[in-house]
């Protein structure tokens, strides 16, 4: 089978196309022929293992799928470790979700990590409560544009966009935030309170990093929460002093998708099945970005990195 493969850690010139023997289901495992593979933020850092888990060499990378089962179910499903990126993979039943009819495999791709942290971002991380301010830092992306549109469903009374372009912002605008900042804002302090009306903000979504986090960190209001999801910059925020967090009634907190299996209750399929039934409805619009060949992976990777990409980006293994 086609497939990309590392053999060294490094940028997007490490994603090398390579034909491997077909994955080897393990123990109550299934192999799914894949329709398209999903690309992550995280899978960059997969790449050059700076991820919060380390990797091992040679690696497949990719942590999502789309595609049928051998009996002939279209799901979406999670990897553990990788291997997403081929055109067939092996998938634990128990972490792969139905697609209903009316919803694409590429619609599918973008809820089944990005939607499903936007989820836990704003249902468990920072608890937003009906009309409180959110700000989503990297609104044009993948997770920003689901959890733009989930935070006024979830009852938001002001949504704040930010993101790097006029495109990208009247997109957010579109999918229903309120006011939008440009990421480039020289005090991102003062453009989110600008934006939010001469007040402090309630809660922020942020995925970036570096001054970004600092800067919005004391954008919040007393009892205001932050979600650290991610570190696009690549550039770590201050530490964070908790007498500052006493000082001012203020949480910081992180977001980790694995972790949000190891709740009770299976939280990630309630996730799933809510966000299928929105998207059925018309109600949540998943915003589709390129879909490249299997073998232009690393162009994918470097359009990510550059920042200039919009909505869920794909893989297409059988071009």
């Amino acid at each position: 089978m086609r497939a990309i493969q590392i053999t060294e850690f490094g940028g997007p010139e490490v994603l090398v196309p390579t034909d491997l023997p077909e994955p080897e289901p393990g123990p109550g495992q299934i192999v799914v022929d894949v329709a398209l593979s999903g690309v992550n933020f995280a899978d960059t850092h997969q790449a050059e293992n700076s991820y919060l888990s380390s990797s091992s060499l040679p690696l497949v990378p990719g942590s999502e799928v789309a595609g049928r089962t051998p009996d002939g179910r279209r799901v979406v499903a999670l990897l553990n470790g990788g291997g997403g990126y081929a055109q067939r993979a092996a998938v634990d039943p128990n972490l792969a979700y139905d697609i209903p009819d009316d919803v694409t495999d590429a619609a599918a791709l973008s809820l089944v990590v990005q939607g499903a942290s936007a989820w836990m971002l704003l249902r468990k991380t920072t608890r937003v409560e009906p009309g409180e301010s959110v700000v989503v830092h990297a609104a044009g992306g993948g997770v920003g544009t689901l959890a733009v549109q989930l935070a006024k469903r979830f009852g938001a009374g002001r949504v704040i966009a930010v993101a790097s372009t006029g495109d990208k912002r009247d997109l957010a605008l579109g999918l229903g935030a309120d006011a939008v900042v440009d990421s480039a804002a020289p005090d991102m302090t003062a453009a989110l309170i600008e934006a939010n009306e001469g007040r402090r903000v309630d809660v922020v979504l942020d995925m970036v990093g570096g001054r970004v986090t600092d800067e919005s960190v004391r954008a919040l209001a007393p009892f205001g929460r932050l979600g650290f999801y991610g570190m696009a910059s690549r550039e770590l925020p201050a530490p964070v002093k908790l007498p500052n967090l006493m000082r001012h009634s203020t949480i910081v907190g992180g977001m980790w998708l694995p972790h949000a299996f190891l709740l009770p209750g299976d939280v990630v399929r309630q996730a799933m099945n809510e966000l299928f039934a929105l998207v059925s409805e018309g109600a949540l619009r998943p915003v589709l970005g390129t879909i490249y060949p299997l073998s232009e992976a690393h162009r994918a990777h470097e359009d990510l990195r550059s920042r200039g990409t919009v909505g869920k980006l794909t893989l297409d293994p059988s071009a």
